[in-house]
């Protein structure tokens, strides 16, 4: 994982905070659910190869 990951998963966290409160604010707090929704299932897309990576390297390294 390089920090441009770290990076990108950060901005998009900051991101959906800002949007949500603002849509809290205003009173559409289905939008604001839908904002967080959507910025899990795109951080969880970036994630999941480097998660299945890790559970392939952990498989190789007890099946000696």
């Amino acid at each position: 994982m390089t920090i441009n990951m770290i990076f990108k998963i950060a901005a998009v966290g900051i991101l959906v905070s800002v949007l949500g409160q603002v849509l809290k604010q205003s009173g559409r707090d289905e939008q604001a659910f839908l904002v967080s929704l959507a910025g899990l299932i795109l951080v969880l897309l970036w994630v999941v190869p480097y998660i299945l990576e890790l559970f392939e390297t952990i498989q190789r390294l007890f099946s000696l």
